[in-house]
């Protein structure tokens, strides 16, 4: 893993310790809860999972911050904050649930690797083209997207295809309002949340409420009674999936480029799908497997081809 973003990224020593170890989350922690998602499936719906994970541990974050005494958000900060929680949460997360309810969690992870190529696209009315190697890493991505839209697992599940690519453009039009603002079209303003963690909180209860009325239209109730391990998957969500390593995404966002950031799209994919094959028991065919790594190969030009 560190081998494969050694030529992508700057030397680790380079890095200050809090992005190594925010890059060690994001790498680590986000590849697993895929399978997590998985076994809290069993239990908790997916709109009532997702909405109950956030909201827990924005209540957890918000309480420490302010006890440590960071403030309120504004007005104009919780309304910032809704927007990108309804998009990076209420969609992103609440879609890739809804997938994983028909389709192999390394199956998911492996097409939302197409970040970085829907990236390019959005950040078009900003100025930002991309130059001939992004432009190569995004076609090969098509191609590997193409491969896995027409194997066994998505091409038997078409809505849970839909989701996913849903919950991947909703995803990455959040990461592009968050680093550049509004489009001209929408006003053009900085989507600016709460100084520090704060406002990763905020995002986390507002995309939280979203997620729950959704929940709500969708008429999802849990199973009862809970599973065990459905139990202590949601939980290692709320800690690990949320406090840690969505916070740990954020700092990247807000402080690193984007061939920092953006690096978990090619990590993710290999960890979530072994992960899926060893210890969810999921089955992978072999083209789906040869199309997985054209998209994490499209990433990787993707990244070695745009500037810093």
């Amino acid at each position: 893993m560190s081998t494969l973003a050694r030529p992508l990224l700057a030397p680790p020593r380079s890095l200050p310790p809090l992005i190594l170890a925010c890059l060690a989350a994001v790498w680590l922690i986000w590849s697993s809860t895929y399978l997590a998602i998985k076994w809290a499936l069993v239990s908790f719906p997916p709109f009532w999972q997702m909405g109950t994970r956030f909201i827990a541990a924005g209540v957890l974050l918000a309480a420490w911050m302010r006890w440590r005494g960071a403030r309120w958000p504004d007005r104009r900060e919780w309304i910032n904050a809704t927007i990108l929680g309804a998009l990076m949460l209420g969609l992103g997360y609440g879609l890739t649930a809804v997938a994983e309810v028909s389709v192999s969690s390394g199956l998911v992870v492996a097409f939302i690797a197409v970040g970085p190529a829907l990236q390019a696209a959005m950040e078009w009315p900003y100025g930002l083209r991309p130059t001939k190697l992004e432009a190569a890493g995004i076609a090969l991505g098509l191609v590997g997207v193409l491969g896995l839209a027409a194997g066994q697992g998505f091409s038997a599940a078409p809505a849970g295809l839909l989701s996913v690519l849903g919950a991947s453009v909703a995803w990455k039009l959040g990461s592009v309002w968050t680093r550049h603002g509004l489009p001209r079209a929408l006003g053009g303003r900085r989507l600016d949340l709460t100084p520090g963690a704060m406002g990763y909180a905020s995002q986390m209860l507002a995309g939280g409420v979203v997620l729950l009325v959704m929940s709500l239209a969708a008429g999802e109730q849990p199973s009862w009674p809970i599973d065990p391990r459905a139990l202590w998957s949601w939980v290692y969500l709320v800690v690990a999936g949320s406090l840690v390593a969505f916070s740990a995404f954020m700092v990247l966002l807000q402080h690193t480029p984007t061939a920092v950031s953006a690096s978990y799209a090619y990590v993710n994919p290999v960890i979530g799908m072994l992960l899926g094959v060893t210890l969810g028991g999921e089955v992978i065919h072999t083209g789906e497997w040869l199309a997985a790594a054209l998209v994490t190969a499209s990433v990787v030009l993707m990244l070695r081809g745009r500037p810093a």
